[in-house]
């Protein structure tokens, strides 16, 4: 796994010791952006269910001003306060030890220009993060990565293969 493009292009980002994580594809994470293009200049970025961050990483490298990180997983945690040293953008990221849905719950709207979601494929988190966002926007836009066959209402869902992201957008 490594940054794909910006400040810290081609830099290897650690993966979460032992983990069963499912990190985001290189061809998946560049059509992401390419998706989200020239929003991410100065953006506040928030990465929900972070595992090493390379969501989140990606976006600072590529100019976000501050990105917000939330996992819960002790491993995970350990991976991605790593790969946040190892980069050297303490100043620019906060990690969060909480739980997905808590964290989003207790967000104002526009709390942040983006986020950013990869949560597990097993659960149906990315269906519930879209629906609190549609009752209140913590973000301007929401991106969920999930499994293509899982249809997500309320918002522009790609294809890629097996995978699918899906933006929303706050009214």
């Amino acid at each position: 796994m490594r940054i794909i493009a910006g400040e810290f292009r081609g830099r290897r980002l650690a993966p979460p010791a032992g983990s069963h994580a499912r990190p985001t594809a290189d061809r998946v994470r560049e059509a992401w952006f390419s998706i989200i293009g020239s929003a991410i200049a100065e953006a506040t970025v928030l990465d929900i269910c972070a595992g090493s961050g390379a969501l989140g990483l990606e976006a600072l490298s590529r100019g976000a001003a501050h990105a917000d990180f939330v996992e819960s997983a002790s491993a995970s945690l350990r991976a991605l306060r790593a790969n946040i040293a190892a980069l050297g953008v303490e100043d620019r990221a906060t990690v969060h030890r909480a739980d997905a849905v808590r964290f989003v719950d207790t967000l104002p709207e526009h709390a942040y220009d983006i986020a950013l979601a990869d949560p597990p494929y097993a659960s149906d988190l990315a269906a519930r993060l879209v629906e609190i966002f549609h009752a209140r926007p913590f973000a301007r836009m929401l991106a969920v990565e999930h499994r293509a066959g899982i249809p997500i209402p309320g918002g522009e869902t790609r294809r890629y293969g097996d995978v699918a992201l899906t933006f929303c957008h706050a009214p």
